[in-house]
């Protein structure tokens, strides 16, 4: 039995689980339902006299070891370690006294009846219980609880590949804990000035090397990536490395700080690769490569003279998150009118697949293809991508560019991607899609 990813309901207030099988006609997964629990409830912080709300910020799983299921999911202040497994229930179905109850037994007058008085002589008169097997249940249950180590909010949490260790990150600082000790925990960044008017940047993502379990990255608002070693000292201050891309100046506006920020970052699957997501784009970069991103995606650069409206509407702080597959051949995020594009890695592939995740465009039959990017104004024209073939023109699907037709409110920030086959799973609003290749 194989799990879906959690982190597609994180801001739920509950946790959902889906269960996959098999299709043998299709050759595809099928995903039903399979548990859900409360992960975390409404808390009151009285020190600061601050609501700690119930919503999931992260849900990261933990390598499995038996049967059961470990994953760690986080609200603001306080993690938790949930392990999900099957519990058989049994009930008793004879005891030393299920066939003396007769009629003698029972209280005149029709009461209840009651067990007759036995005296028993012989020990081996006396029977064991008996148990069978009555049902089976999923049950979730918190085997740790990593609280009050967090002054801000928390925005990241990544298991390392020792399966021991894994790490968590607020605004200002990151700390290492061992799974098995849940008071106690190391503090391995730290980008607090001494003056906190003299704040310039916040930590926005961290994650540990999917392979090498000394390194690991954390993403900050000025949209520098740095990777450390936590071999090198206990408190990892001087990063290792450092992936920044210059800003022109001639293009720099009061929305260039915002709109830099990175909301997102991973490593594929070898560590080889480092992806990211700020607002307007995704960069793929490459571990050995510091000064330039190897490909730069533009998602979002029809909104870039509507900066103002999307700043006004809060718009702009949206948090996209981004994935790549599981070769790394192609990489995937949201975008508005619960939009989501696929993505080559390859540099000389600028193609994109656009697809919904709405039920609009499943009763349309739009189905999603390899187009040029930004080629929506030239797809009438004669020649186009894929004018001529049963997907195109009114059945394919577009991105939207004209801001006019944008509807802030639906918009894809959490997905995950199968990491052996080409299965995809959206959270869009209160709804969860699957989309497989066929």
């Amino acid at each position: 039995m194989h799990l879906a990813s959690l982190q597609l309901i994180s801001y739920q207030p509950s946790s959902s689980i889906t269960r996959e099988t098999t299709s043998q006609r299709k050759k595809t997964c099928e995903y039903k339902f399979h548990t859900e629990f409360q992960s975390h409830e409404p808390e009151f912080d009285y020190l600061k006299s601050l609501e700690i709300e119930e919503k999931i910020n992260k849900i990261k799983w933990c390598r499995r070891q038996n049967a059961s299921h470990y994953l760690l999911s986080t609200n603001d202040k306080t993690i938790k370690l949930w392990k999900v497994f099957d519990k058989s229930l049994k009930v008793v179905a004879e005891n030393n006294l299920s066939h003396d109850l007769t009629p003698a037994g029972a209280v005149a007058g029709g009461g209840m009846p009651r067990a007759p008085l036995i005296s028993f002589r012989d020990a081996s008169s006396l029977k064991l219980p008996r148990l069978t097997h009555h049902d089976t249940v999923v049950v979730a249950v918190p085997r740790r609880i990593y609280a009050n180590a967090h002054a801000y909010h928390i925005n990241s949490i990544s298991v390392n590949s020792d399966g021991e260790t894994f790490i968590s990150s607020d605004d200002l600082r990151i700390n290492l804990w061992n799974l098995n000790i849940q008071d106690q925990s190391f503090n391995i960044v730290d980008i607090k000035p001494a003056n906190m008017e003299e704040l310039t940047e916040v930590i926005t993502a961290a994650e540990f090397h999917p392979t090498s379990c000394n390194w690991f990255m954390y993403a900050s608002s000025k949209g520098t990536i740095k990777l450390a070693d936590m071999r090198q000292s206990a408190l990892c201050d001087q990063h290792h490395k450092q992936f920044e891309q210059e800003e022109d100046a001639s293009t720099r506006s009061f929305f260039s700080e915002i709109i830099s920020s990175i909301s997102d970052v991973r490593f594929s699957n070898d560590g080889r690769y480092i992806l990211s997501r700020d607002y307007l784009t995704v960069k793929i970069w490459d571990v050995n490569m510091e000064r330039q991103p190897i490909k730069t995606i533009p998602i979002h650069e029809h909104l870039r003279p509507r900066l103002c409206d999307t700043y006004e509407n809060d718009s702009i702080f949206d948090k996209f998150e981004v994935v790549f597959s599981g070769d790394a051949e192609n990489v995937m995020t949201g975008s508005y009118n619960n939009n989501f594009m696929i993505y080559p890695s390859d540099p000389n592939k600028e193609t994109e697949v656009v697809l919904q995740a709405d039920k609009t465009a499943f009763k349309a039959k739009k189905v999603g293809v390899p187009t040029p990017i930004n080629s929506s104004a030239s797809t009438n024209k004669k020649g186009g991508s894929r004018a001529g073939s049963p997907a195109g023109a009114g059945g394919r699907m577009k991105k939207e560019t004209d801001a006019d037709q944008i509807d802030f409110n639906k918009k894809i920030l959490h997905m995950s991607w199968h990491p052996f086959e080409d299965s995809i799973a959206i959270a869009a609003t209160n709804n969860l899609f699957v989309f497989s290749a066929l």
